[in-house]
């Protein structure tokens, strides 16, 4: 059985392509597509709009759009740890 490691976000910056750079309160950074998030429906229909994507900001450490749409902490670090491209968040000046 695998440990879930409780993290929140500490920062976040929007990318191109529909991904964001999330920096996590353990202090391990890494970033996640979410290319097939924004089609999931019409509460992340507004996300598709890069101008609107790229206003995401933290709430309570968790990736937050203005229209109330979020993403949990824990499944995004889960998912970049997954990949391979969870590294320290010190790796970046």
């Amino acid at each position: 059985m695998s440990e879930i490691k409780l993290v929140r976000a500490r920062r976040v910056k929007a990318l191109e392509g529909y991904r964001l750079e999330i920096v996590f309160d353990d202090d391990t950074m890494g970033v996640i597509d979410l290319s097939d998030f924004v089609k999931l429906g019409p509460m992340t229909e507004p996300l598709r709009n890069p101008a609107f994507f790229a206003r995401v900001f933290i709430e309570m450490g968790v990736p937050t759009w203005p229209n109330g749409c979020d993403i949990d902490a824990i499944n995004a670090r889960m998912t970049i740890e997954a990949t391979g491209a969870l590294r320290p968040a010190t790796a970046v000046a």
